[in-house]
């Protein structure tokens, strides 16, 4: 039986006690009726993890601190759309991943538009060569949107089974996708993407 080797080493996975999935969980069913106590409170409880995300894709804090603000938002409007399936977090990682990928593409457009020659530069790290978390660069998240120019379905599931660690069916639940589906879209993914990964990452 042929193994597949994962592109890099996932990031370690916050451990929760026992009952913490299902506290957040019940909290957000009341928060998608309506409860307004609950969104706050289910917003306190998820800010930490959905940080956590956003630092896995951008090194800078305060560019991290964005997109999890981004992210909070999105939490907080469109916590009807999770409709139970699954646990909350993997709902959760997904609209954290799509924050961070968005606050990077547009410190992408920021460093390509500071040009060096009339004196422009950026206030922080280049978002295209910076080292990110142990054993990745953010040339992935390069290779990432390269991939999702041409097969935008392969993004998601591979970067949250990849770079964080979901299992096949915790994507699956999250994405509303049969499961046979998404094992073939990180299959796929992974073989876009190896030949855009430098060599030494």
């Amino acid at each position: 039986m042929t193994t597949r080797t994962p592109l890099m080493t996932p990031a370690p996975r916050e451990t929760d006690g026992t009952s913490e999935p299902d506290r957040v969980d019940a909290l957000a069913r009341a928060a998608a009726r309506g409860d307004r106590v609950a969104l706050e409170d289910l917003l306190g409880v998820v800010r930490p993890r959905i940080l956590a995300v956003c630092r896995g894709v951008l090194p800078h804090g305060p560019d991290a601190e964005d997109a999890c603000q981004e992210a909070m938002l999105s939490v907080a409007t469109k916590v009807g759309s999770w409709h139970g399936r699954g646990r909350f977090t993997t709902w959760l990682h997904v609209v954290a991943l799509n924050s961070a990928r968005s606050t990077y593409r547009r410190l992408k457009r920021q460093a390509v538009a500071a040009d060096p020659a009339e004196g422009g530069r950026l206030d922080r790290p280049d978002p295209r060569t910076t080292s990110v978390i142990a054993g990745t660069r953010l040339d992935l998240l390069e290779a990432m949107e390269t991939i999702g120019e041409g097969h935008p379905q392969f993004v998601e599931p591979l970067v949250l089974r990849d770079v964080y660690g979901l299992a096949y069916g915790e994507i699956a639940d999250a994405l509303g996708l049969p499961l046979g589906t998404v094992k073939a879209q990180v299959h796929h993914g992974r073989q876009l993407a190896r030949p855009l990964l430098r060599d030494d990452v």
